[in-house]
This record gives structure tokens, C-alpha cells and sequence, in this order.
């Protein structure tokens, strides 16, 4: 027994690949420290990474005796240090990431260090799926047609990636047109239990999507972080976290007819938002469990962040087992993930003893009925039955219509029609959410199949896609001749990848466009996706609703959301006949006898033996050699950003924040989209004209989402959203405020800009749930790089307040009671934040805001660095900052 990990727990493992080394749980009981069996499985798993990882500097003792002996009623706040057994990243967020590391390399050099140090440690696996884009539907080609598009816009990008790829160790790019991140991780990446250096350990893993949760239903412990975070741990950085608290959610009962696992978790989303979940994990118990697929569970899992929980684990069994199978994994991973998972005790079954839980929810999921959720956000759920009255409501009291616009003309495809309020222009099958699970697409093309044979057609101004997150999903819809009758109503494939989920929905038919405006209606989107925020899908589409694949086509059909599916017919068939939703429905005996001979192991191991070779346009490619990548000022893609630049050796002591005015002034649920939106790039905006003084004409902007690799853009593009509303410049949407000194409005980056040549510190005055939504690291590094000093909220999203931590931009929080509302802010006050250079985690902050006629308003916030760790972040300047300096001097 070494000093390093006293607690002996290095045994032997026999599998039928091998033996192998573990760290025994069980140890710790059978020496009196916890007991494994009341601690929920989840915490098991951080438990067995802090017993692995003991070395008394990083991980001590103490960490490990203190997780051991977790309680449910009262979990002690301590600092735990986790270290994920990998990193998943997306395009998106991955492109700045990487450009973040070979940044620092370059600071490195300039520092007099070896640039090879910044390297990552553990495995990243970064997925290019956010950057296609529905420019061609409906037609044979156009899944051709928008890979060829895609590759047109992003070359630059991918001629980056490809030389990441061959500058990094440990770093592995899965080319576009291969699947969505979280279904190829379900599906081809997960192992369930790691092996390294002959040790065996739980998989586990942080990704930079805020869905990263889908894995949960996997058995596999990871979440969603953003760039910065996962950054440091490639780079080899623990995750420091509190102690969490865990909500066991006993599900009872099975899904009953006409209700899919889409539904199921709008209602675990509903569910759990009233119960307050924000930093806990959710852990699924109960005999329900066992009535679920593992797709189903993965559908669950995978909207954690819209239910507000850092997880939504399912433990594993032999669900898990067969999954593994299904998919094409290799049976000596199999009997190592069965034989790991019973020793460790971190195997269910049906008579496992129930974990102790901080508090518990039930729902029988045979209660459970078809349901949407929007128009603006995932967790607000409409049963079907209600859509019709709710769009009725929501019209009135959110979109400010006391009465539907009159129909307006379109012309489509050769013919003319009317719409009016309510007409659905995009149904899309997309997101991970959803393309990951048999059941709902199958069920899908099963009712587009009766539709065809009854008659009915797509309504002509609906722009339909199908945008499976693997190719498998093509492979088995063909198997079951379910692909044509799918297309027949327009759903052709369109790309592999997250599409309109994302806000890649592409252009609407100018005549569409041209309707909406004539009549300023309220047009809306129905998808199979997990984001619905405003201005995310499509900027001429206002209400936006989540729902499974066939409640998609079925809207497709009916061509708007002012009907009752329930009661109102989709359309009349060839002989003149109505008919209803409950015609073509399909059955739960139908799907489960379609899906029963649809997959086959093959199909997986066959598509994703050619992950990595990606299309043609992908190999031919080349992104250079080199371990320092050569930045090109002409670049509109790829820069060098500032984070690094000039960096003195030791941070500078924490100093007050004096004299700050307000930038941007917003209420409640303001979303990481509303501060760094994703998708198009308006020419007017700040972003736009830059473009176009660079010669980028609008036709060649690609997205938001596609420049996060250039600081000048992005900096442009933060709270540029068109559906952002500033408090300081009522009645007005998009990116403006007031410029204080003058009163002046003028766009946000405008404005920040003459506030830095003033040297005036920024902050920005928010209600609850600030930062909600994607785990996008842009959000914190626009927010820091306008000048940006501080946020102060009611409350904040988990991860968005971690990437402002980390980018050094101090969160804030209103104490209980108090708001800006209450204390009489309105945004034009002066602002000294007292701070000094002892900060403490979650230590008092007096704020003093002074008015123009001298009167001082006095209040105490929170200060939301949560940890010691954080602390250090924060006294650097940011976690990489850190890093950085830890390196050089190494």
C-alpha cells in the first residue's frame, strides 16, 4: 500500500479478452469507509475515478472518504476533482477549441516554452456535424447537393481541422456526413468501461454540446462543458465540482398506444423543471426503467439540459448488454463491461436495493400522451389534445395578435395557396434527440406510408427534411421500405448532421418569405429536436415547436398548428374522404414488428468501419504539417485569438470594479443563443459589414456557428440575436443599446467599443436562468472580449456560469428577494463592485449603484465563483490563462 493511494483497492479482473486491474469498490465498505450499495450509481462511478486517481496532491484521501460516505438528505459542498476518461467535441464548439490550443502553443513559444506540452492528454474525438445546412429539400439530390455546399463554405475550416488532426496526439476528427456527435457516440464511440495502461475504469466523459447527456442512457457518466472547460481537460486539468445532490426519478408502469419516448420527455422535462434540478444529477429507477429500450432512455437522458440537471443517468443492465450487441461491439468489450460493472456493483437489476436519492419524483409512464413543447422554449408542454387552444392563447398574449392575420397568397410549386398565422413552413426530422431511436422514426415512416396510400400530400409551403443522426438510420428505413413513402411527402435525406436543430434550416422559398412578411404572420416550425429558442431556426419563423417524427410529418400534412389533430381532419383522400390522425397512426404491435427485423449488428459495424474516411471532398483536403499552425491574416475563418497575447508571466491582484456602466439589460430565460447566436448573419449587423468590407459577399456568410474560429466576427456577433430585447432601448429586438454618456443607440458592439476607448468597465444587469441553453463557450468569451466585467442575475445557467468563471468574467447574484426590479435599477447607473484580492468562493459582494441625481442604491449579491479552484480561475484571468502559466513554467 503506497502514500500515494492508501486504501489498497488494486486487484485482478478475468475477462475473456484478458485480465485486467481495477480499483474494488467494495474495498472501501469491507474497510468500513461508506457503504457502496446506498450510494446512487452515479455517484459510485465519481467515487471510483477519486479511489483511481488518489496521488495525495490532485485527489487525496480525504476526497475519497468524503465521497464515500455521501449523504442523500445532506450532501457535504465539498470540492470533488473528476477526471473524464475522454472528450467529445462538435464542429462548432470544436473549431475554437482547437483554435484555442494552437493559440496557446504560439503563446508558448513567445513565452520560451516547448509548444508540445500543449497537447491533449486524454482521447478527444471531435465530430463535424453542425455545419450542414438544408440549402436543397425535397428532391433525390439533395443530400448531394448540400454536402457539396457545405464543403464549399467550410473549406477553410476543415483545411484547419485536418492539420489539428496530425498536430495533436490523442486527437481524432470524424468527418462530415458521417452522423450526429451524440448518436455516433452512443453508437460507435462509447466503450461503457475503459481500459488504459492495463486498468480498467467506467467510461466517462465531458463534451462541449450541451447534450452531451444523451450518453447517460448508456450507463455512461458525462455531460455537456463548454470549449474553455473541456480545453483544460485535454490538457490534463481535473474538473473541480460540488458535491451534488441527486434526484432519484422512479419511473412505474409503460408507455401506453399513440405515445412515443418523445413524449415521455417533454414530460420529465415539465416535470423536473418545477422540481428545481439546476446542479443535481437525475438518476432513473424503478421497474419502468426496465420497460424502456436503451434508445428510449437515451431520449430521456439526452435533455438533461432542458430539464436543468447536469445528468440523466440510467445505471447499467442488461438492456445495456443487448445494446452493445445490437450495435456491433465486440463481445470480449461486452463480457468486460458485464464483468467490470458486477464487481464494481455498478450493474442493476430488477432486485438491486434502491440507492438513497436527496429527494425522488414518480411518473407512471403509462399517464404519459402525445405532446409538443414551444413556441420559444423545451420545457413548456402542450398535450396534443390542447395545441389548437394553446396556439389560439399564445398567439394573443405572446406574439400580440388579438386575431389571426387574414390569409395571404403563396405561390408554390407551380400552384397558389393561402396561409395565415399558424402555417407550418418547416417540419423537420432532426437532432440526436429523436434520430437515435428506432421506434420514433420507424413509427414515422409507417404513418407516412399510410398517408400515401390514403391520398394525402405534404401542404406546398412546407419545407421538409429528414436529417438522420447515422447512416444506419438509411440503412434499416430501406430495409423496411419505409424510405419512399417518406420522400414521397418530401422527406428526402438532406444531410447527416443536426441541421435545423441547430438553426440550420436554411432559406425559405422566396415566396414564402415574401407571404410572411406581406402579412407579418406568425409562422411556425415543427421539429424533432430539443432547442427551440427564439431566433434559433429560422429567423422568419417565430413559434417553434418540439415534437416526435411522426407528430412532424402529421404537421406536414396539416400544413399548420391552428388545427386539433385530435379532432380535425389532416386532409381527404382520393374518394373525398376525411382523414384523421388516429387513421394512420400506427400501432406499438406494428412498429415493434417493423423494427424486429429492421437492425442487424452488420448494418453498425459496416457503416462505422468507414467513420473516419468521411466523402471524397473531405480526403482530398490537405491542411499542412507542422506543430505551429500558421496563421493567415487573410483568413475570414481562422485567427489568432487575443486571449494570449502579450500575457504577463503572474496575474495581476484582483482589483475593484469601479465606475461600470450597463451594456445590456435583459430579463428572465435570456439563452446562450440570444448572446452568441449560431445561425445567420444579418449584412446590416456589426458582423455582416465587417464581412463585406473583407469581400465576403452575404451569399458566402455561412453562419455564426461556422466563424467561431475568428475572434473579430464572433466579438461582432455576440448578443446580435434578432430576437434579443435590451431593456435599455424598450420596444426595440436585436443587437442595440444606449450608449449612456450620450443617450445615443447605436449597435451592442458599437457601443462597447467606445465604452473600451472611455475605459469604462461593462457589466449586464439579468434576470433568472441567464445563460440558458447551449454550452456554448462564445457566449462567455464575446461577453469578455465586449469589456464585459461582470453579470449580475437572479440566477444562472450551470454552465454558463462556469465559462464566464473561466473566461474571468465575475457572475453575480441577486441574494433571495431581491432583483433589479426591486431595488429601483433601470440600467443608466454607475456601478462600483467591491472586490478585493482575498475573494472567497460564494463570499458576499457589495454592489453600489449611482443614479444621475447622486442618490446611491446599497445591495449585496452572491458571488457565484463557486470553488477555490474557481478562484484561481478567475484570479488568472481565465482557466487557460492558468494553464498556460502553469506550463510555461514547468
Amino acid at each position: 500500500m503506497s502514500d500515494k493511494n492508501p486504501f489498497g483497492a488494486e486487484a485482478t479482473l478475468k475477462t475473456s479478452g484478458g485480465e485486467v486491474t481495477i480499483f474494488r469498490l467494495r474495498k472501501l465498505t469491507e474497510d468500513g469507509v461508506g457503504d457502496i450499495d446506498r450510494l446512487p450509481y452515479s455517484i459510485r462511478v465519481l467515487l471510483e475515478a477519486c479511489l483511481r486517481n488518489v496521488d495525495g496532491f490532485i485527489v487525496t484521501a480525504d476526497d475519497v472518504t468524503g465521497l464515500a460516505n455521501w449523504k442523500a438528505d445532506s450532501p457535504h459542498p465539498a470540492e470533488i476533482p473528476f477526471k473524464p476518461g475522454r472528450v467529445v467535441l462538435q464542429d462548432f464548439t470544436g473549431v475554437p477549441a482547437a483554435v484555442d490550443l494552437a493559440a496557446l502553443r504560439s503563446a508558448m513559444v513567445r513565452m520560451g516554452g516547448d509548444p508540445k506540452k500543449i497537447n491533449p492528454l486524454v482521447p478527444c474525438d471531435l465530430i463535424i456535424d453542425h455545419s450542414v445546412q438544408v440549402d436543397f429539400f425535397g428532391t433525390p439530390d439533395a443530400l448531394a447537393a448540400n454536402v457539396r455546399r457545405e464543403f464549399e463554405r467550410n473549406r477553410e475550416r476543415y483545411q484547419f481541422l485536418r492539420w489539428a488532426q496530425q498536430a495533436f496526439d490523442n486527437f481524432r476528427v470524424i468527418p462530415p456526413a458521417t452522423g450526429i456527435i451524440h448518436q455516433v457516440n452512443l453508437e460507435y464511440l462509447a466503450r461503457v468501461v475503459l481500459t488504459r495502461d492495463g486498468v480498467a475504469f467506467p467510461d466517462s466523459l465531458v463534451g462541449t454540446d450541451s447534450h452531451t447527456t444523451m450518453i447517460n442512457g448508456l450507463g455512461v457518466v458525462g455531460w455537456g462543458v463548454g470549449g474553455i472547460e473541456a480545453e483544460a481537460v485535454m490538457l490534463g486539468q481535473p474538473i473541480y465540482m460540488l458535491t451534488p445532490e441527486v434526484v432519484g426519478f422512479k419511473l412505474t408502469g409503460e408507455l401506453p398506444e399513440g405515445a412515443t419516448a418523445t413524449d415521455a420527455v417533454l414530460t420529465v422535462t415539465q416535470m423536473l423543471r418545477q422540481h428545481g434540478v439546476v446542479g443535481k444529477f437525475v438518476e432513473f429507477y424503478g421497474e419502468g426503467v426496465d420497460r424502456l429500450s436503451l434508445a428510449d432512455r437515451a431520449t430521456l437522458a439526452n435533455m438533461a439540459p432542458e430539464y436543468g440537471a447536469t445528468m440523466g443517468f440510467f445505471p447499467v443492465d442488461a438492456v445495456t448488454l443487448d445494446y452493445l450487441r445490437l450495435t456491433g461491439r465486440d463481445e470480449d468489450l461486452i463480457d468486460l463491461v458485464e464483468r467490470y460493472c458486477k464487481e464494481q456493483g455498478l450493474f442493476r437489476t430488477a432486485e438491486s436495493p434502491v440507492p438513497e436519492y436527496s429527494s425522488t419524483l414518480e411518473l407512471d409512464l403509462s399517464t404519459v400522451e402525445p405532446s409538443l413543447a414551444g413556441p420559444r422554449r423545451p420545457q413548456d408542454r402542450i398535450p396534443l389534445v390542447r395545441m389548437k387552444e394553446q396556439f389560439r392563447s399564445d398567439l394573443e398574449q405572446l406574439f400580440k395578435k388579438p386575431q389571426p392575420t387574414a390569409p395571404v397568397r403563396v405561390a408554390t410549386d407551380g400552384d397558389s395557396a393561402e396561409i395565415t398565422d399558424g402555417a407550418v413552413v418547416i417540419a423537420a426530422i432532426t437532432s440526436c434527440t429523436n434520430t437515435s431511436n428506432p421506434s420514433v422514426l420507424i413509427a414515422a415512416g409507417l404513418l407516412a406510408r399510410k398517408a400515401v396510400a390514403r391520398g394525402l400530400r405534404r401542404k406546398p409551403w412546407v419545407k421538409t427534411s429528414l436529417a438522420p443522426g447515422s447512416r444506419v438510420v438509411t440503412d434499416y428505413l430501406k430495409k423496411c421500405g419505409l424510405d419512399e413513402p417518406l420522400e414521397q411527402l418530401g422527406f428526402h435525406v438532406v444531410g447527416y448532421g443536426c441541421t435545423t436543430c441547430i438553426g440550420n434550416s436554411g432559406p425559405l422559398p422566396e415566396p414564402v418569405v415574401q407571404a410572411i412578411e406581406q402579412g407579418n404572420l406568425v409562422a411556425a416550425a415543427v421539429l424533432s429536436g430539443n432547442r427551440n429558442f427564439e431566433g434559433r431556426i429560422n429567423p422568419h419563423v417565430r413559434a417553434n415547436y418540439l415534437a416526435s417524427p411522426p407528430l412532424v410529418v402529421a404537421y406536414a400534412l396539416a400544413g399548420t398548428t391552428d388545427i386539433d389533430l385530435t379532432r380535425e381532419p389532416l386532409g381527404q383522400d382520393t374518394e373525398g374522404r376525411d382523414v384523421f390522425l388516429k387513421d394512420i397512426w400506427p400501432s406499438q404491435q406494428e412498429i415493434l414488428e417493423t423494427m424486429a427485423g429492421a437492425l442487424s449488428p452488420e448494418m453498425f459495424r459496416q457503416q462505422y468501419a468507414q467513420a473516419a474516411q468521411g466523402p471524397p471532398e473531405w480526403q482530398q483536403i490537405d491542411g499542412g504539417s507542422g506543430d505551429l499552425y500558421q496563421w493567415d491574416p487573410a483568413s475570414t475563418y481562422v485567427q489568432e485569438p487575443p486571449f494570449f497575447v502579450d500575457l504577463p508571466p503572474e496575474p495581476p491582484p484582483i482589483q475593484p470594479i469601479a465606475g461600470a456602466r450597463v451594456l445590456v439589460s435583459v430579463g428572465d430565460s435570456v439563452t446562450t443563443d440570444h448572446i452568441s447566436p449560431a445561425g445567420a448573419i444579418k449584412p446590416d449587423s456589426p458582423a455582416g459589414e465587417y464581412l463585406q468590407q473583407l469581400g465576403v459577399t452575404p451569399s458566402e456568410f455561412n453562419s455564426y456557428g461556422s466563424r467561431r474560429g475568428n475572434d473579430r466576427v464572433m466579438t461582432r456577433g455576440t448578443f446580435a440575436n434578432i430576437r434579443l430585447r435590451n431593456l435599455l432601448c424598450p420596444g426595440t429586438e436585436g443587437g442595440v443599446t444606449k450608449y449612456l454618456p450620450t443617450g445615443e443607440q447605436m449597435w451592442i458592439y458599437d457601443a462597447a467599443m467606445k465604452y473600451k476607448e472611455d475605459g469604462t468597465p461593462l457589466i449586464v444587469l439579468a434576470g433568472a436562468e441567464y445563460g440558458t441553453g447551449s454550452s456554448r463557450d462564445w457566449a462567455a468569451k464575446g461577453t469578455y472580449l465586449l469589456g464585459i466585467r461582470a453579470v449580475i442575475a437572479k440566477s444562472f445557467e450551470r454552465i454558463h456560469r462556469s465559462n464566464l468563471v473561466g473566461m474571468g468574467v465575475l457572475p453575480l447574484q441577486f441574494r433571495e428577494g431581491e432583483d433589479r426590479e426591486t431595488l429601483g435599477l433601470d440600467g443608466t447607473e454607475v456601478f462600483d463592485i467591491a472586490l478585493t484580492d482575498d475573494l472567497k468562493p460564494q463570499q458576499a459582494v457589495e454592489v453600489t449603484a449611482r443614479k444621475a441625481n447622486g442618490d446611491e442604491v446599497h445591495f449585496v449579491t452572491t458571488c457565484r465563483v463557486d470553488t477555490p479552484i474557481e478562484v484561481e480561475y478567475y484570479r488568472h484571468g481565465g482557466i487557460l490563462q492558468k494553464v498556460l502559466r502553469e506550463l510555461a513554467r514547468a
